[in-house]
């Protein structure tokens, strides 16, 4: 599916040779029988990576436990990089239940709790389009700099540094919480559809072994009755 990237005004700027820390975050879930709705966040997050020129300087953040094992496989990049080993952490336990605005501060919180200076980010989800389709889509998301370099930050006279953390948190709380709540009614309708299939096909199985079954017992009995009258005509 196409990556769909969310028009910013915001940006941040590098000199020449200066290095860059990107930081992707993956909304999944832990539950499965959904479709492709988690092979395609894995290979979003691939694609995403393959297009850094430096890639060494990713980090991946997991929310659900379903991509993990595609995650931690040894990746193989041009240039014989491995990344397999820039997993942040991961949000295990999760989608079971329908997302919390709590669940997605306390993702906001362990990110920035963890010192983690971030450059540029994404937050890669499946955006909810209809019952039978979604889209895999990139949602940036701004460090605290950023944010105060901003166009409406700069209206402001002072902005105490502690209030300019509380709302970067309350900022990136709230895009996860939007981006988890796609995800998991993308995710929802997939799994409705994957299972509506599943049953149709399994009934047309059913049809069909039930008529090999019954051509089957029909073919047994008439040779069985053949076998009688001949040996009736024999006597």
């Amino acid at each position: 599916m196409a990556m769909e990237l969310q028009p910013s005004t915001m940006q941040q700027k590098f000199l020449p040779g200066e290095t860059e820390n990107h930081l992707i975050i993956a909304v999944s879930s832990d539950r499965g029988l959904c479709g492709g709705i988690h092979s395609h966040i894995s290979k979003a997050v691939k694609a995403s990576i393959l297009e850094k020129e430096d890639k060494s300087n990713v980090k991946l953040i997991i929310i659900g436990d379903k991509p993990g094992p595609s995650f931690r496989g040894m990746w193989m990049i041009s240039g014989g990089a491995i990344f397999s080993d820039k997993i942040m952490f991961s949000i295990n336990d999760y989608g079971r239940k329908t997302p919390s605005f709590q669940d997605a501060s306390n993702v906001a919180s362990a990110l920035l709790g963890s010192g983690y200076e971030f450059d540029t980010g994404e937050i890669l989800f499946n955006r909810f389009r209809s019952v039978i389709s979604y889209k895999t889509t990139s949602q940036p998301v701004f460090p605290v700099n950023v944010l105060a370099e901003s166009d409406k930050m700069t209206i402001y006279d002072d902005v105490d540094s502690d209030i300019l953390r509380n709302y970067s948190e309350f900022q990136l709380a709230s895009i996860l919480y939007s981006t988890m709540m796609e995800s998991n009614c993308s995710e929802q309708s997939s799994r409705m559809t994957a299972m509506d299939n599943a049953t149709k096909n399994a009934g047309e199985m059913i049809d069909k072994l039930t008529l090999q079954f019954n051509r089957t017992r029909q073919a047994v009995i008439t040779r069985e009755l053949i076998e009688i009258i001949s040996g009736a005509a024999a006597l």
